[in-house]
């Protein structure tokens, strides 16, 4: 029978705070964040094929497969797992369920390549342990480590450097305010905020709600206007941020009825949705550690 490893989420994560404290000499910003993991994103189906292709068989507008973070991840481990040990070369077919929007700061094309490296090395048989696969990740972008660390965490450096970080249980509204932005034009403007004060992990776990600022929102709602207006609709209801460099805008609420609530109150031209916090990646169980 063939192996297959069936709806497999690629969680969403959201930036509590994000504050950009320097930059690197080869241009890479350095950064404080909290990651918060949430139970919403794309799901990804994963079926193993004995020749050794690698197959994404669903098609998604603007993203060749060749260029997917999908692919490029199942192929970075199959390489990786032939210099590891020789082997029979397996490949896989991958389809998947969209369900976030690119450009939206939520993380969905390195979540989707953390499942894949993260499911493929369990259907593969690859061995490779949480480390190795975060290693890997790196090469592909550097979100994609966190989503295999599989916890929420305080990250510093480019988003490399992660502790693990216990955060409330917490339903969130987040909205798509329907623009896509591209992650290079915010953080090459010349007006962005590149020398926050750094803080501590401390800091953040004695105050949590409301700490901290996205550096990255004042530029974003500047050059994409309906960011803007969704931080001012949601922040009637609590303290409203973008995630990452935009464009989603979420607030948090202890209460799932306050969640569903606002929800129900989105004016209708904004996409809009409630996730809650997760603990753990679904997948982090399958790695060694």
């Amino acid at each position: 029978m063939t192996a297959s490893l069936r709806n497999c989420l690629a969680p969403a994560k959201l930036n509590l705070f994000l504050h950009v404290t320097g930059r690197r000499t080869d241009g890479y910003h350095l950064l404080q964040t909290v990651f918060q993991l949430v139970d919403h994103g794309d799901l990804l189906h994963f079926t193993v094929r004995e020749d050794g292709l690698i197959r994404r068989t669903t098609e998604l507008a603007g993203v060749p497969a060749e260029s997917d973070l999908i692919v490029r991840a199942a192929r970075l481990l199959q390489t990786a797992a032939v210099a590891k040990s020789p082997r029979k070369v397996l490949g896989a077919d991958i389809a998947i369920d969209k369900r976030l929007p690119m450009g939206g700061g939520l993380g969905g094309g390195s979540s989707d390549a953390a499942t894949t490296l993260m499911a493929l090395n369990q259907l593969w048989q690859v061995g490779m342990t949480r480390a190795d696969l975060m290693a890997l990740g790196l090469q592909l972008g550097a979100d994609v480590p966190f989503f295999v660390f599989g916890r929420n965490a305080f990250a510093e450096g480019i988003g490399e450097q992660m502790v693990a970080v216990d955060t409330p249980s917490t339903w969130f509204v987040v909205i798509e305010p329907g623009v896509s932005v591209p992650t290079a034009i915010i953080f090459s403007a010349p007006e962005l905020t590149r020398d926050s004060k750094p803080v501590k992990i401390s800091d953040f776990s004695r105050a949590i709600a409301g700490f901290g600022k996205n550096d990255l929102q004042v530029v974003a709602s500047k050059l994409f206007p309906p960011i803007a207006e969704a931080v001012k609709w949601l922040g009637q209801f609590g303290d409203a941020r973008m995630t990452g460099s935009g464009a989603c805008v979420f607030c948090g609420f202890e209460q799932e009825s306050k969640a569903d609530e606002v929800l129900s109150m989105v004016p209708s031209h904004w996409k809009a949705w409630k996730a809650k916090s997760l603990a753990r990646h679904p997948l982090r169980d399958l790695q060694k550690s």
